[in-house]
């Protein structure tokens, strides 16, 4: 159809008028496919894989007291486990100081003086021990600092568990 003298069943008018909507029609169909096609789902920025996890321990030069299950990244990870960092010091957008790392199953962690966090699943941060007072969750995290970790001032006490 890209030559008007090769088909003398249409005005040029007419060809231009056809293609015009016949690209018009194959747009649309292309735009349906593409908002219709399912998208692979992306973990919430707020959760750290066990990469990250990893990479950041490796990488601090915080002071680090491991409490809960040995982690061993050679087996395989229990699907209810959660990891959590929770460290005593923010300096600008770096979490820090004396941080205790937290590997198991569902449970309220004694956190006193605890500025900052990060896990591996959503946990959620109270300002009372025994998971008392008012709690948030890190999926509702206000202040993002560097390397995954929510700014959690006040925080007393950590509920691990499935949210």
């Amino acid at each position: 159809m890209k030559n008007p003298e090769t088909f003398t069943g249409f005005t040029p008018k007419f060809q231009f008028t056809f293609e015009m909507k016949f690209s018009t029609a194959v747009l649309l169909a292309l735009a349906a496919v593409v908002v219709a096609s399912p998208t692979p789902e992306v973990p919430a920025s707020f959760i750290l894989t066990d990469a990250e996890f990893d990479h950041w321990l490796a990488t601090t030069d915080a002071e680090i007291t491991y409490v809960g299950e040995p982690y061993n990244p050679l087996t395989e990870r229990d699907i209810l486990a959660t990891r959590v960092t929770y460290c005593s010091q923010r300096v600008f957008n770096v979490c820090g100081g004396a941080c205790t790392v937290y590997n198991g199953g569902a449970t309220c962690l004694n956190a006193p003086n605890t500025n900052c966090l990060a896990a591996t699943n959503n946990v959620g941060f109270c300002d009372r021990a025994g998971c008392g007072g008012s709690c948030n969750q890190l999926s509702t995290c206000g202040t993002r600092l560097d390397g995954g970790f929510c700014y959690t001032p006040a925080t007393r006490s950590i509920l691990v568990g499935n949210f």
